[in-house]
């Protein structure tokens, strides 16, 4: 059989390419469902959905670069023409999806692809490359947009894909002509069609239909910001501060399936004194109080707010308290960190610039996420880091 199309017949590397991709995308629609029900109540169901998520991503990726690799081809060679050109309408039709499944074949793991790279947490790929792609920020926005995207694609793409075997056992069976056979392994006995123009009409339909498609995602309110469920974010008090925070990030770091991943609470206050003098090597003390529904953390946050973890609906806030004392090397702030109703003894050491009134203070600490009964659902440290660093910078003003 030959590499190249011909005139009555395709090639065998096209063949080999339509049969490839064909198997990874009907591989990942059954991953992806699967994957979606898995529930994640316990250890080792969390395991099997991260599972079954980091083979969806990893087959729609394949299937990406094999469709790819397909059109390129496709673009070097000859297209046998229609064995049935002379009905206009289903030649249409044919050459209609053709258009929708070169393209649905790029666009739905495309759009899968950015929405793994716009957010942090959970299942990643399995190549040694792609977590993040160039140009994608991370952005809880732009990971709502493309998830919407990805599901809205993918159902034109699944309806493609019925359309097109549906047309396929037309021709065996009620045609009974041999496109379906051109396709199949081997050599075909098809016969030779004359040549079939091609013009840029099934092309706009095709874009018509993705446009139909968008239009119709975006009146059910598909692509709302907001559609996702968001945590309660307690409001915090204006504190009274000798320094007055101006600005800094307060952040947690949990190893995930052997991933870091990195979330930042939006909303918290700080009650400082501070002396550079000190007394009996006690240089003041802080409070710090932190509205726990404001954290973010990459495709996880709303787990991390349920009632197995942060369970924020019950405990809202948390709250740092300690005394500053001077170290050999900077300072430290010792005290104790309520959360989750738990209090837990903590030592933060951190750096100090001063210069003047102002004040840059950078400083790293870890917890036991166990400590505080945060994920005992999750023994396994392989699922989920026991460890938490807290890494906290900021500037103040006296």
């Amino acid at each position: 059989m030959p590499l190249s199309n011909s005139a009555s017949s395709y090639g065998s590397v096209t063949k080999t390419l339509h049969w490839l991709t064909a198997l990874l995308i009907l591989s990942a629609f059954p991953l992806g469902y699967i994957a979606h029900e898995t529930p994640f109540d316990t250890s080792d169901q969390l395991a099997q959905k991260a599972f079954l998520f980091s083979a969806h991503k990893t087959v729609g990726i394949a299937a990406f670069f094999t469709a790819l690799v397909r059109i390129l081809w496709a673009l070097s060679q000859k297209r046998p023409g229609l064995l049935n050109a002379e009905n206009r309408l289903e030649a249409l039709a044919a050459e209609t999806a053709h258009w929708l499944l070169y393209g649905s074949m790029l666009l739905v793991p495309l759009s899968g692809w950015v929405h793994h790279a716009t957010t942090k947490g959970f299942a990643p790929i399995w190549w040694p490359f792609g977590q993040d792609l160039p140009l994608i920020p991370k952005s809880e926005a732009l990971a709502a947009f493309t998830s919407s995207l990805h599901f809205l694609l993918m159902i034109v793409l699944a309806l493609t894909i019925l359309a097109h075997i549906g047309g396929a056992l037309k021709h065996f069976v009620i045609d009974k002509d041999q496109t379906l056979q051109r396709m199949m392994p081997g050599k075909s006995s098809a016969p030779t069609p004359e040549s079939t123009p091609h013009s840029l009409r099934p092309l706009a339909l095709a874009l018509v239909i993705w446009g139909v498609a968008f239009g119709i995602g975006t009146s059910t309110g598909l692509f709302k910001s907001d559609a996702a469920p968001t945590a309660t974010v307690a409001s915090l008090d204006a504190v009274s501060s000798e320094w007055a925070v101006q600005d800094g990030t307060l952040e947690i770091t949990v190893r995930q399936f052997s991933s870091d991943v990195t979330g930042v609470f939006a909303d918290w206050t700080a009650a400082i004194t501070f002396d550079e003098e000190g007394k009996a090597g006690v240089h003041g003390d802080v409070e710090v109080q932190i509205a726990i529904g404001s954290l973010t953390l990459g495709s996880v946050t709303q787990q991390a707010m349920g009632s197995d973890y942060f369970n924020v609906s019950e405990f809202p806030t948390a709250v740092f308290k300690a005394e500053i004392r001077e170290a050999t090397e900077g300072f430290f702030a010792i005290g104790d960190l309520t959360l989750r109703g738990v209090t837990v003894p903590l030592r933060l050491p951190f750096f100090l610039e001063l210069e003047n009134d102002t004040a840059k203070m950078t400083g790293n600490t870890t917890v036991k996420r166990l400590d505080f009964g945060i994920g005992e659902n999750q023994p396994d440290e392989a699922n989920l880091g026991f460890e938490v660093d807290i890494t906290v910078s900021l500037t103040a003003t006296r």
